[in-house]
């Protein structure tokens, strides 16, 4: 560390002695002020060029004193082209105004906000140096998306896994969320989910973020644990003035009838003679909706007849509260020295309530041919809610927070080097306090089954709530929260091997502390009194009348949810409480993660037409888990702690060449990792007597290691547009999957946990699940993107018209998938990987008037693989329709109208073969109303 730590010191203090200067400054619009990222900068004399970043900034290092020719070349901008005259020993800053296309020009239309956002995208995907795709905050707020991950899924090779209507997973290229990262500002936010490292997408408002960049290859100075792609959420920096921005909305939700309400705040300036930035951001939403419900799991009998063997319809109502507040400063102490801070707390409230009939443990009833005559069964009917508090109010509260602070430096030592530091601490948590459900059951039941159209199956029954005793009641208290602190240095100087091109090293270090636990508590409570039947206690009852699912679907009578969270269960003479350690014990853990990594990247121009990055990183992971160990309902078996620690290298090469200026073609061949989810390799083992399955965590479970090969070819188009094309290969080595084996023995259990009491009796077979490492899977397929705007159209009114379109085709191979009988299978695919992902959109924009339709479908694909392809599960096919106008009043007054899920498409899941319903859950459409000024 010492001998490092002289090198890199030695290093700075050569490369910052020079006779020669820095040229620094921006590129901004010209009338609105904003910064323009993505701008291409050169300087003729010397065939210099650098690339403005994410507030408009760029830099020429070592530059000797003299007067310059410098351009500007922008999508959707008039070229710029002015001299500058740097001298040393004194600053060089200039800002550099362009002024957007007119109509003037033949080829382009005139620069709409629509098309302002969209430029400054392209720009930036343009002249990133890895495969991306950019979404601009404008391009943002012309789709109707409320929450950043229905935003994503506009993007090409992203689909989205939805969640009570919502957008929440993200799928890269078929890879499932916890093979894809997603980062605030470049660091690395955490989960509040107990099992995964997936970040929940339908945290963060849309309208919290400047800039949505998606990585499809990595670079060496990116964080590796990102195989399918890495998305890095970019918050509002300073302006170059005052801004002030606001937005009012309402809006309707038909399933429930109900309001819902959006507000929004910007307000950013610069102060003490620009030294100090600072941008305030602030958003609200509150809405109220629900959804109905079916779900269900598909048997089969030894002569080979289906039948369902549970069934539930299900009621929700949800008030989902998202509240966001970001705030950014920068100090800019002089044009060579710059420090930043940025925060940013999210907060989002689930107010939830679940009416819930299951029918369950249904078994066939056999004539003497070994026919089907009929069911039987029971039913239980629950009501999920809480306690009757400030925070509760009679609903199951899921408050999910996501906060992240960071502090940074931006520094030019002398002439030749610049170096950045950043540290940045982040949690995630999800608290479920006093979440209650009431239960009763029916036994015994005699049911019928309706199976002509197994898409909509009806399991039947004569109920009366009079029949129906109290099963049970629970009150239970969950908590999760990750942390992370992250520090990282990087430096960049010059270096070329090749006469006039540009060359750069850029290299650094990172460090990430993650630490992870889940404590929760689950109690059972027992009335000192009889409480009677469902019949006899204050009850609701839903009918099947606008029931999305059908109204063949009844959910029937349940208890009142005031009732429930004003049950006065901690009164010992009215209730028994008693923990129950089955439901918690072996669902809690922690897990602490140390992570090192140091990269060096080398940045080569071959020519004004042909560059390269070549470079490795090396990261080295510790990992300290501890778990459970459970044999006994009542009690704990046993506190399992376990280390480990591995490190991976990581090279790549990547080649982009310049075939014209507006047409790229990039290469590059590049290795990813992904870590195993959390509760996956948390040591526990969970095999409580009289049930007949065994579940264990896998401490042992290897990183999956990719190796990645993509080529893509793109077209820029000087109205504001893109035409591209590319294909994708990954090969995963030890890719993860979920192991079950239906004939788990003693001598199977003594093979695995050789340290562990063995619950499994000798001569009984157990069916047993865990995570565990696969052999290898290949990930491939192609994509095709483009967009325009349609100037070549006669008249002024077709020439505002754009298209939008992208469609990607992925496929997959795994090897090294067992069955529940131990068997190797053939033909599996990766769950998540869907075939196909088409995104359109028509869009029509004038100076006052922009309006857009815009659909997104993704085809059916495995989601998780079961003992074999009767009991796989399918995400199926979805299909989106949205919509949305707005109309300016005055340039800074608009108001605007949004409408999501026309086609009312359902969450739908399958089990084995496409017209097994599974899960079908609807939400119908969503209407919102509103205005936004900017000043």
């Amino acid at each position: 560390m010492r001998f490092f730590t002289t090198v890199l010191f030695t290093l700075i203090v050569a490369l910052s002695y020079g006779q020669n200067t820095v040229l620094t400054g921006k590129v901004i619009d010209a009338v609105d002020q904003f910064s323009l990222p993505g701008a291409t900068i050169r300087i003729a004399e010397n065939n210099r060029y650098t690339v403005s970043g994410q507030n408009g900034s760029f830099e020429f290092l070592d530059l000797p004193e003299g007067t310059y020719s410098v351009s500007v070349v922008y999508l959707g901008y008039q070229y710029l082209d002015t001299k500058v005259q740097v001298r040393r020993g004194q600053t060089n800053n200039v800002n550099l105004s362009l002024v957007a296309s007119s109509n003037t020009l033949s080829e382009v239309v005139v620069m709409g906000d629509m098309l302002k956002g969209q430029a400054r995208a392209l720009n930036q995907q343009k002249n990133n140096q890895n495969i991306s795709n950019i979404i601009s905050s404008d391009q943002v707020g012309r789709f109707p998306d409320a929450n950043i991950g229905d935003a994503l899924k506009r993007v090409p090779g992203i689909t989205m896994q939805n969640d009570q209507g919502e957008a929440r997973n993200i799928i890269i290229r078929g890879l499932a969320p916890n093979l894809n990262s997603v980062t605030l500002n470049g660091d690395r936010i955490p989960s509040a989910e107990g099992d995964n490292r997936n970040v929940q997408m339908d945290l963060i408002p849309a309208d919290m973020i400047s800039t949505i960049e998606v990585n499809k290859t990595l670079t060496p100075d990116m964080d590796a644990d990102a195989i399918g792609g890495s998305v890095n959420l970019i918050t509002r920096a300073s302006p170059n003035g005052q801004r002030i921005s606001a937005t009012l909305a309402g809006g309707y939700g038909p399933i429930r009838d109900k309001a819902n309400y959006t507000a929004g705040l910007v307000y950013g300036n610069r102060f003490a003679n620009n030294k100090i930035g600072v941008v305030f951001s602030g958003s609200y939403n509150n809405n109220r909706f629900g959804s109905d419900n079916v779900e269900g799991v598909w048997n089969q009998d030894d002569q080979g007849n289906v039948f369902m063997q549970e069934m539930d319809i299900r009621k929700y109502d949800v008030q989902r509260i998202r509240r966001s507040t970001a705030l950014a400063f920068d100090y800019k102490i002089n044009e060579k020295h710059m420090l930043y801070a940025n925060a940013m707390y999210n907060w989002r409230d689930d107010l939830e309530n679940r009416y819930r009939v299951r029918y369950r443990d249904i078994e066939p009833v056999y004539d003497a041919g070994n026919n089907i005559t009929g069911y039987t069964g029971e039913i239980r009917r629950e009501t999920k809610g809480g306690i009757d508090n400030s925070k509760n109010r009679n609903a199951r509260l899921e408050r999910q927070t996501v906060q992240n602070y960071a502090i940074g430096g931006e520094h030019l030592l002398g002439s030749k080097l610049d170096l950045d530091w950043a540290a940045n601490y982040a949690t995630a948590s999800e608290d479920r306090p006093n979440e209650r459900y009431i239960d009763f059951e029916q036994t015994d039941v005699l049911m019928g089954q309706q199976l002509a159209n197994s898409r909509k199956p009806l399991v039947t029954a004569d109920e009366d709530p009079s029949n129906f005793s109290l099963r049970k009641i629970t009150e239970n208290d969950n908590f999760t929260e990750e942390k992370e602190f992250g520090a990282k240095v990087n430096i960049r100087f010059p270096f070329s091997v090749i006469d006039g091109q540009k060359g750069r090293v850029r290299t650094g270090a990172r460090l990430r502390l993650k630490d992870k636990s889940r404590n929760n508590i689950f109690y059972e409570y027992t009335p000192l009194t009889d409480l009677g039947t469902l019949a006899d206690m204050p009850n609701v009852f839903f009918g099947g009348q606008g029931y999305q699912a059908g109204e063949q679907y009844v959910p029937g009578y349940f208890i009142d949810r005031t009732y429930l969270g004003n049950l006065d269960l901690q009164n010992p003479s009215m209730y028994e409480e008693e923990a129950d350690p089955t439901e918690f014990l072996t669902q809690n853990y922690t897990a602490k993660e140390q992570i090192i990594a140091g990269y060096v990247r080398w940045d080569q121009d071959f020519s004004e037409r042909l560059s390269m990055i070549l470079g490795a990183r090396l990261e080295h992971t510790r990992i300290n888990y501890t778990g459970n160990y459970v044999l006994d309902e009542d009690e704990l078996a046993g506190v399992v702690n376990t280390k480990n620690n591995y490190t991976n290298i990581l090279p790549s090469i990547s080649f982009k060449y310049k075939a014209t200026e507006a047409t790229i073609l990039r290469a590059a061949f590049t290795t990813a990792l992904a870590r195993p989810n959390y509760y996956a390799l948390a040591p526990y083992v969970n095999a409580i007597p009289g049930d007949t399955e065994v579940q264990a965590g896998n401490p042992n479970l290897n990183a999956t290691y990719a190796y990645n090969a993509d080529l893509m070819v793109e077209h820029y188009f000087r109205s504001v547009g893109i035409l591209s094309g590319g294909v994708f290969y990954k090969n995963l080595q030890d890719f993860i999957y979920t192991y079950r084996n239906n004939q788990y023995t003693t001598a199977d259990f003594a093979n695995d946990f050789p340290a562990q009491q063995n619950p499994v009796p000798a001569g009984q077979n157990f069916r047993f699940v865990q995570q565990r490492n696969g052999d290898n899977v290949d990930v491939y397929g192609f994509e095709v993107a483009f967009q325009r705007q349609l100037d070549f159209l006669p008249g002024r009114f077709l020439k505002g018209f754009g298209v939008y379109l992208n469609y990607t085709n992925t496929n997959s191979k795994a090897r090294g998938i067992t069955n529940s009988d131990g068997e190797e299978r053939a033909d599996v695919k990766l769950p998540g990987t869907a075939p196909h992902m088409f995104n359109g959109s028509l869009s029509w924009e004038n100076n006052k008037f922009t309006s857009r339709v815009s659909l997104n479908y993704t085809s059916s694909y495995i989601d998780e693989l079961g003992g074999d392809s009767f009991e796989d599960n399918y995400y199926d096919q979805q299909l989106f329709l949205d919509a949305n106008a707005a109309y300016k009043i005055t340039p800074k007054f608009r108001v605007f109208i949004e409408a999501n899920n026309l086609t009312n498409q359902p969450l739908r899941y399958y089990q084995g073969i496409s017209s097994r319903t599974q899960q079908m859950e609807y939400y119908q459409a969503r209407f919102n109303l509103g205005v936004k000024f900017d000043l």
